[in-house]
């Protein structure tokens, strides 16, 4: 009997033994070895040296780019790209939940394909589309409706280049994120929103509020988990439409192409290091945010 039961409680450890393994090797092991060379110098070469905090006092007092550009870049793009897309995606979830089956499906395919784009794919259609020259999309529409006389350099100017970015990651945030709260809309039942008016509800905005919300707070709660994930991976966009790194007058300099461009291009792995911990730091802080919004108190 003893033999049976320890057999029967080594199972679900074996099934849960593969991701375990995963999780050990992907996401456990690059994160603590991260945080252990961002206390040293190492430069992919030679064995790391232990320098102590040196990195984060350098990162805090002397990276100028990173204090006047990097981080209030990363904060910005952040705030607007994440609780937009968040938004934009309950919004678009909602709405579709409204159309006949056949029509949300088409929509939803439409408006969930730009997420299965890689990044590369999205920054060649959007560069066509802004190029600098007279055969870029919109300097051709723009010079023939007289709004313009010459062409704009729009991926290369800081004056447009953030903007830019923050449509075109807007344009491919509708993920998994979004297919989550659309699940969660569809599988509400409907005797809870006629029992919601019958108590008082007289519109779709205290509709929305008051019972919509609150009945799908785990797919909002992931939504909102996977939108601070994808907003502070997004930077590779900004290199990819400038086609330079460090981007033009650093505008569209972020935190993941600061770590690029100290890691693999100039060597410096514990300072890219301090600097992706720093990254990791804030991404828990917004995920917080998102749990205390919409987690479960319980």
């Amino acid at each position: 009997m003893k033999m049976k039961s320890r057999r029967l409680n080594l199972t679900p450890w074996g099934f849960l033994s593969p991701y375990l393994l995963l999780f050990l090797c992907f996401i456990v092991i690059p994160v603590v070895s991260a945080i252990a060379l961002s206390f040293t110098y190492f430069n992919a070469i030679e064995a790391p040296t232990f320098t102590g905090l040196s990195n984060y006092v350098n990162l805090i007092t002397q990276d100028q780019v990173f204090m006047q550009y990097v981080l209030p870049n990363t904060l910005t793009f952040a705030l607007i790209v994440g609780p937009g897309g968040y938004i934009l995606s309950f919004f678009l979830a909602w709405s579709l939940a409204q159309v006949t089956k056949k029509m949300r499906t088409v929509l939803a395919l439409i408006i969930y394909s730009p997420s299965m784009t890689s990044g590369i794919a999205m920054a060649v259609v959007w560069t066509i589309i802004f190029s600098g020259d007279e055969a870029g999309y919109l300097n051709s529409l723009l010079i023939r409706m007289g709004v313009i006389l010459e062409p704009i350099q729009w991926l290369q100017s800081p004056q447009y280049l953030m903007i830019i970015m923050i449509a075109v990651t807007l344009w491919g945030s509708m993920g998994v994120g979004f297919l989550a709260m659309l699940s969660g809309v569809l599988n509400i039942d409907n005797e809870i929103y006629e029992a919601g008016y019958i108590d008082g509800i007289k519109n779709r905005f205290q509709e929305i509020i008051y019972i919509t919300i609150p009945s799908m707070k785990p797919q909002m709660l992931f939504g909102a988990v996977m939108a601070v994930v994808n907003t502070f991976q997004a930077g590779a966009i900004g290199v990819q439409l400038s086609g330079a790194n460090p981007t033009p007058q650093y505008a569209g300099q972020l935190m993941v192409n600061h770590i690029d461009d100290y890691g693999f291009i100039r060597y410096e792995m514990g300072y890219a290091a301090a600097i992706s911990v720093v990254l990791l730091l804030l991404v828990y802080v917004f995920s917080k945010v998102a749990w205390r919004l919409f987690g479960d108190k319980d």
